[in-house]
């Protein structure tokens, strides 16, 4: 999935960016306001991770640009009060979580994998289909019990694919969810996790269909 973190402290933000993307996301980071209000203004994301506290533009701010013309990208809030004033404004202004900081990084984990789930209409960690098992929380497939090892972005691909299961996924969709603005990708890379993807999960009961000149498509079924 690709996250914005928007934080002006860089020792957080750098352990955050490469907890993240260990995980497989396609992470951005911006240190301003005023700078992730442009991106957002051209760049889709999953979620948003944002610091009350910034530079140019405040966080509380910027979600509220981002509310007012309708874009419902999930929103974490970060901020150093813990008064429950901070909490409220940003619950009203159209947050979807917060988190005081400093904060514990399995829970940080916990929230991002519940906003992202959300925000795909899943309301449980494990996705079945026939005997092939996603679970999210643990970052584990199998299939008919037997642990199949994907690296991050063929896990990641993955879930991409299933958030839209019968319907085609576009290689920009796809590869805006894998690469983020600094990830380097050579013009087969998608073809190529695609392919990886599809001799690990032979066996599974999903196929992954090419639709030429356009992307790829999930389907359940042998």
């Amino acid at each position: 999935m690709r996250i914005l973190l928007v934080d002006d402290n860089a020792d957080l933000a750098n352990m955050i960016v490469g907890r993240l993307r260990r995980e497989g996301h396609a992470l951005d980071w911006q240190s301003d306001g005023l700078s992730a209000a442009r991106v957002l203004r051209y760049q889709r994301f999953d979620l948003v991770v944002l610091d009350v506290g910034l530079p140019r533009l405040s966080g509380l701010e910027l979600l509220g640009r981002l509310r007012e013309r309708g874009d419902g990208t999930p929103v974490l809030v970060l901020t150093a009060s813990a008064a429950i004033e901070a909490r409220v404004n940003a619950l009203d202004l159209g947050a979807d979580d917060f988190l005081c900081k400093p904060f514990d990084l399995r829970e940080f984990d916990a929230r991002c994998r519940a906003l992202l789930r959300r925000s795909r209409g899943r309301a449980s960690e494990v996705l079945r289909i026939g005997g092939l098992d996603i679970d999210n929380a643990a970052r584990r497939v199998t299939i008919d019990g037997q642990d199949i090892k994907l690296p991050n972005r063929e896990y990641r691909l993955l879930e991409i694919l299933l958030g839209r299961v019968g319907r085609v996924v576009s290689k920009g969709e796809i590869g805006n969810g894998l690469f983020g603005f600094d990830d380097e990708a050579g013009p087969n890379a998608i073809e190529l996790y695609v392919g990886r993807l599809r001799r690990k999960l032979a066996a599974a009961p999903l196929r992954i269909v090419t639709v030429r000149g356009v992307g790829y498509r999930a389907e359940p079924g042998g």
